[in-house]
């Protein structure tokens, strides 16, 4: 684990548009202890006058070249996760990336292989994993409490996107320039959290369907159905298009059924494991005796600030990583596995092949005929939530 003498961890910022400018201000405002903003970096040069005491630079290598840093946040567009991020690491910094970590499974292996010093800090922004409910979740089921899993249910669709939302970028729902839609952009997070709680798939058959809701060239409506090597199956839907939307993780494993919706998670428990009823009951249309309880969690969690909090106290030596970059790979393949078994129309299996998949997504590139149309001139207020 990382360790520090400065009293200040000196963070620069590379990108600093929705995203990258609200992170910057938890630091300016010193809402992250120990920790000081020390540089930021953005192509657009107009961005700097939000910081006009910060030094800044409008090129990476130049900023991580000269400015005064222990560790650098990468807040770009997506495929620069991968090229800012490894710079970073090569010359010697503490690194936190923005989710995805990479756009596919080949760049973020490229990144997760990147050479680093014994304690060097390698962090991800999964701010999700500070949830409570999600905390708790993974404490119970990486115990045993629940018993085997059966079934796992995931409906996430509040992820509502207009087509404002799309035009204001040039680089949003393209493949070359994000690599993906809702799967690259707004689902990494509910991505982590499938594999952070439940693991890998051995295979997965899904659909995606392009533009449903938006004039878009990638998916905005995604169905896909998940076997694992043990028998377990789920199913996970998303959408940017659906208003109101949802979501309702359900849970149904052999001690009872979970479900985790709103502030609560709502648990019916069986008196008696499902498959042991089954195999000892006597009467034919008997189910398990049960009873139900509800945990109702107060917010959250700290989100961002708790991924920047936990960041700083790893790279002091004071705690261990909430969200480390190595396991980021995880989403990535799962999105990728999604995207390619869409497109083919055919269950694909995991591990999938990272070379494979970056040579279909250049020939998704290379073969796009998509032209973004220029958006009406508006003003549009950003806020941190704007960027995914």
């Amino acid at each position: 684990m990382a360790r520090t003498t400065k009293s200040n961890v000196r963070i620069g910022i590379v990108g600093i548009g929705n995203m990258g400018s609200g992170h910057s201000k938890l630091f300016l405002e010193n809402k992250v202890p120990g920790a000081t903003l020390a540089a930021v970096c953005d192509i657009n040069p107009e961005r700097f006058e939000k910081f006009p005491d910060v030094p800044h630079y409008t090129n990476s290598d130049t900023m991580l070249r000269e400015a005064k840093l222990d560790a650098v946040v990468v807040a770009t567009p997506h495929y620069d996760h991968t090229t800012i991020g490894i710079a970073a690491l090569k010359a010697g910094l503490h690194v936190l990336v923005e989710k995805p970590i990479s756009v596919h499974k080949a760049d973020a292996q490229r990144l997760i292989d990147t050479k680093r010093k014994k304690n060097q800090v390698f962090a991800a922004m999964f701010n999700q994993r500070t949830d409570p409910r999600y905390r708790w979740l993974k404490q119970h089921i990486d115990s045993g409490d629940f018993g085997r899993i059966n079934r796992i249910n995931w409906i996430i669709t509040n992820w509502f996107r207009s087509q404002t939302y799309y035009d204001h970028g040039d680089w949003r729902a393209t493949w070359e320039g994000e690599g993906g839609g809702v799967l690259l952009n707004q689902c990494p997070h509910q991505l982590d959290l499938w594999q952070w709680l439940f693991g890998m798939p051995a295979s997965m058959r899904a659909f995606c369907q392009r533009g449903r809701f938006h004039d878009i060239e990638v998916e905005d409506d995604v169905t896909a159905y998940m076997e694992y090597a043990n028998g377990t199956n789920g199913v996970f839907i998303t959408t940017t298009g659906e208003a109101p939307g949802t979501n309702r993780l359900e849970i149904a494993a052999e001690n009872g059924r979970i479900v985790v919706e709103g502030d609560s998670i709502n648990i019916i428990r069986n008196m008696v494991p499902a498959s042991e009823f089954c195999k000892t009951t006597e009467k034919p249309f008997a189910t398990p005796e049960r009873y139900t309880e509800t945990i109702t969690f107060k917010g959250g969690g700290e989100q961002h600030l708790g991924i920047f909090k936990n960041f700083v106290a790893a790279i002091k030596g004071e705690a261990e990583l909430i969200s480390p970059a190595v396991e980021g790979i995880h989403s990535v393949e799962l999105a990728n596995a999604m995207i390619l078994s869409g497109q083919q129309g055919k269950t694909v299996e995991l591990p999938l092949s990272a070379a494979a998949y970056e040579k279909n997504l250049k020939a998704l590139i290379k073969n796009s005929t998509f032209k973004k149309k220029a958006p009406a001139a508006k003003t549009v207020v950003a806020d941190m939530s704007s960027s995914f």
